[in-house]
């Protein structure tokens, strides 16, 4: 792609797409000629053919996407959708999204941020695959170089926005917070009418003799019958009891436990309340209808209710980080999730040994007041363990010659790691280099030997490869973003290295990066000055 020329992106793969749009044709074919024949639009054939040429419409969109670049700036659509154009002066950047499939695929799109903070997403160019991503980065490559050319980008860094990133949009984990906390109200509501009404029926008795209609609603009433047949649903439908001559129902909906314990011809008794048939007894089984108690119903609620604590974590975490980079990754709210666990230990029980409200008892007050005093103090510590943590800067000289201890005949300090025995963190060079080839490494090995990258976490220095510290220097350390992967642990922090010219990161948790800079910029130090001291 040459700047300054105008560059048209189209979809890589087109064949099989251009076969739905000629099913599509073939549908309003079949339609019509249907139509015109039998003259009737409530047909199979219509139909079947109408739903053919609707998909063959949404693939005529997928084959004529376009989107094209020139000095202008963007313009994308299609035979289908009108074009929409996009001039660089009101583009501020070019970034990439990362959108999910439902097993985890990754798909890759081009994000453009206007200058007014909106972003559009572009149609093409779209990686769906690894095959797809050379392809993918060599268009994102040349619409950078079209946007530095004739526009004015605001930064030179590509942002990638993931799911764990700042700029991820926060609608679905809010929208799931109001559902559920929509279904807590729900159950909430229904404690008191379901304790009611199991409370109505424990209560019941037998309708007294010549008790009037108006009156038999609140009590038992018992009628014999003959069952004329069951039948017993395999799945997830219902099992039904039919009674012979349709007396005195026709028939009752039960449990598939209660339609096999009855066989056709049995002599029954049906206890009928407010209505409704809620016993059936026979002489070898008897089916109960199960009415639900206010605690399993406050339990519910309550479930519910901690559930949206979740998503509404998620949501807290956006927002806190809503100053933060649209790139850097936010903090993870396992926390909350964990505070909400051991809340639901406490707060489930109690919901269902006292739906109605707290007794006056010392022990029910005790436990609740417990359980809100720990659910504070985790909720504490999971707002502490959440807090966005800024690296320290690195200063020029990470360490000065024997700033962590004397240099030892390996050339190591030692402190931290450069000597003695040896010390295994857990650390990963993110590109693939000849001391991490094939990204192998998962641990930095420091101690008596030089610095190496293991793939396991030792003990031994087994398939170590020493890393040359003599070719690189720390440049800086940053938290995680997006374009780092979902691979890097979102509490680790990483390391910009310089490796000969080339950009090097590393990743690890704080302390660990710390150490092991430390230790390098020490090896390095130390190595620097030999010379000068002989």
């Amino acid at each position: 792609m040459t700047v300054g020329r105008e560059t048209s992106i189209r979809p890589l793969r087109t064949r099989p797409l251009w076969a739905f749009v000629a099913l599509g044709a073939a549908g309003v074919v079949l339609a019509a000629g249907r139509l015109l024949y039998s003259g009737e639009f409530l047909d199979w054939w219509v139909g079947g053919g109408l739903l053919a040429a609707l998909v063959g419409v949404v693939f005529l969109h997928a084959v004529t996407l376009e989107v094209r670049a020139d000095a202008y700036g963007v313009r994308y659509g299609s035979l289908v959708r009108r074009r929409r154009s996009l001039p660089w002066a009101d583009i501020a950047d070019l970034r990439v999204h990362i959108q999910y499939g439902r097993h985890g695929e990754e798909y890759f799109r081009v994000g453009v941020l206007l200058r007014d903070g909106r972003t559009r997403r572009l149609p093409l160019p779209l990686s769906v695959s690894r095959d797809d991503r050379s392809d993918f980065d060599a268009r994102l490559d040349g619409l950078r170089a079209l946007h530095r050319h004739h526009g004015t980008p605001e930064s030179d860094h590509l942002a990638v926005i993931s799911r764990r990133t700042a700029g991820r949009g926060a609608a679905v984990p809010l929208l799931l917070c109001v559902l559920l906390l929509a279904g807590a109200g729900l159950a909430a509501w229904l404690v008191p009418v379901t304790g009611a009404t199991k409370d109505a029926w424990d209560s019941a008795a037998p309708c007294a003799a010549g008790a009037p209609p108006a009156d038999r609603e609140a009590c038992l009433t018992t009628l014999p019958a003959v069952i004329a047949r069951t039948e017993v649903n395999g799945g997830k439908g219902p099992s039904r009891l039919y009674f012979a001559d349709g007396r005195p129902v026709d028939r009752v909906t039960v449990s598939r436990e209660g339609a096999r314990g009855f066989r056709a011809g049995d002599r029954v008794e049906l206890t009928v309340w407010r209505g409704q048939v809620r016993v059936v007894a026979g002489d070898h089984h008897v089916w109960r209808e199960h009415f639900t108690g206010a605690g399993s119903v406050a339990v519910l609620a309550a479930g519910l209710a901690l559930a949206a604590g979740y998503p509404g974590a998620r949501v807290l975490l956006r927002l806190r980080g809503r100053r933060l980079p649209d790139d850097e990754v936010l903090p993870s709210a396992l926390p909350f999730a964990g505070a909400l666990v051991v809340t639901a230990l406490w707060l489930l029980p109690l919901c269902y040994l006292h739906p109605l409200g707290l007794p006056a008892s010392p022990g029910a007050l005790a436990w609740a007041a417990a359980g809100t005093l720990g659910t504070l103090g985790l909720l504490v510590a999971a707002w502490r363990a959440t807090r966005v943590r800024t690296p320290a800067p690195i200063p020029a000289s990470v360490a000065a010659p024997g700033e962590s201890g004397t240099a030892n005949e390996h050339g190591h300090d030692g402190g931290d790691g450069g000597g003695g025995e040896d010390v295994f963190l857990a650390a990963r060079f993110l590109e693939s280099t000849d001391y991490n080839p094939n990204h192998f490494g998962t641990h930095v090995v420091l101690g008596d030997g030089p610095p190496a990258v293991v793939p396991h976490p030792g003990p031994g220095r087994f398939a170590a490869q020493p890393i040359p510290v003599h070719r690189l220097t720390v440049t800086g350390v940053r938290r995680p973003r997006g374009g780092d992967g979902d691979g890097v642990p979102r509490g680790w922090h990483v390391a910009e290295l310089d490796d000969a010219g080339e950009a090097v990161r590393l990743a690890a948790a704080p302390a660990d990066l710390a150490r092991i800079v430390r230790v390098l910029g020490g090896v390095r130090t130390s190595a620097d000055a030999a010379p000068s001291e002989a």
